[in-house]
């Protein structure tokens, strides 16, 4: 099937999530409280669904498991990515998330090795990156003790800044910070702090002590990135991160630019700008077109091999990481 699968996200509500969402991709929200769009996602707890074509209406999870050629017939079980949009009205808990190891064991799904590329950000804003114990018994000590301003790392942040966060890194997205977050498919997270926050019944959330010790890579290093950017005349490609999980790049795009399959599949998120999409056949010729706005997720399956991008636009790509490794 050589056409892309544009898809239909799916939004949560959360305690720290705004409106934002609507006012910048113009998604119709059920709440003034919405922090997440799952914009590519066949995680149970939010499936998105198709749009177009031979598979319009079907579940990505149920494409997945009953078309595996389009995924170059992938060994994996689940589909291994989810791609996420953040708004942070608020601060977002102090976090941490399990390798594939302790997840599978203790949460009977894969672990969270995600990495952001921050869309907007407030002046001032702040992301909480890393503590500063140096061995376990120190982050122990300091966590029971709630020493957070000791323990804990923030890092200023702007728009177009990018982070990789392996699992077992303490992290925290500030208020004011707007998100796109590529992850393995996992929706498991253990709170170290939430600020002594209380739910909408007046309960503090629960926090995951315990957990959160037990997979923090302590101490906290900084993952060393090299961030290469490829200029084409007005366009450019930026490869951010390749990890066993994922590969992720920004593509900007100002006139035309051809691409070239380098995945059995590829993941797309327009961020900015608009445009049209071209699939092109075995000889470079075109064969159908798509418009390209801000805010549209798609997959572009095994049997696209080449296409290209005409207009003024953004987009944050994706591939898995079987395909990297």
């Amino acid at each position: 099937m050589r056409e892309p699968l544009f898809l239909k996200p799916v939004f949560q509500e959360k305690i720290w999530g705004g409106k934002k969402l609507a006012e910048e991709y113009d998604y119709q929200l059920s709440s003034d409280k919405i922090g997440e769009c799952w914009g590519i996602s066949a995680h149970p707890h939010g499936v998105s669904t198709v749009e177009n074509g031979k598979y319009a209406g079907e579940k990505l999870d149920k494409v997945w498991k009953e078309a595996p050629e389009l995924f170059g017939n992938p060994k994996t079980e689940v589909f291994p990515l989810l791609v996420k949009i953040l708004d942070a009205e608020d601060d977002l808990s102090v976090q941490v998330h399990p390798d594939d190891a302790y997840g599978k064991t203790h949460a009977g799904e894969l672990g969270k090795t995600e990495c952001w590329y921050i869309l907007d950000a407030e002046p001032g804003s702040e992301i909480i990156y890393g503590h500063h114990a140096k061995t376990k018994e120190e982050l122990t000590e300091m966590i029971h003790d709630k020493k957070w301003s000791q323990l804990l790392r923030h890092i200023p942040v702007k728009k177009g800044d990018f982070y990789y966060v392996p699992s077992g890194t303490i992290h925290g997205i500030g208020k004011g910070i707007m998100i796109l977050e590529t992850q393995q498919s996992s929706d498991t997270t253990y709170r170290v702090y939430d600020y002594d926050r209380k739910d909408s019944e007046g309960n503090l959330r629960p926090l995951h002590i315990q957990e959160s010790i037990d997979v923090t890579t302590v101490p906290h290093v900084d993952p060393k990135l090299n961030i290469v950017t490829e200029n084409y005349g007005k366009s450019s490609v930026t490869d951010y991160v390749t990890t066993p999980f994922f590969a992720v790049e920004l593509w900007e795009i100002i006139g035309r630019h051809t691409f070239h399959q380098k995945a059995p599949y590829t993941l797309c998120t327009v961020i900015e700008g608009a445009g049209e999409l071209e699939i092109l056949n075995e000889n470079g010729l075109g064969e159908q077109t798509y418009n390209l706005e801000k805010g549209q997720h798609f997959i572009l399956p095994n049997e696209v091999k080449n296409w290209r991008i005409t207009g003024e636009l953004k987009l944050i790509s994706s591939i898995p990481g079987e395909s990297v490794r």
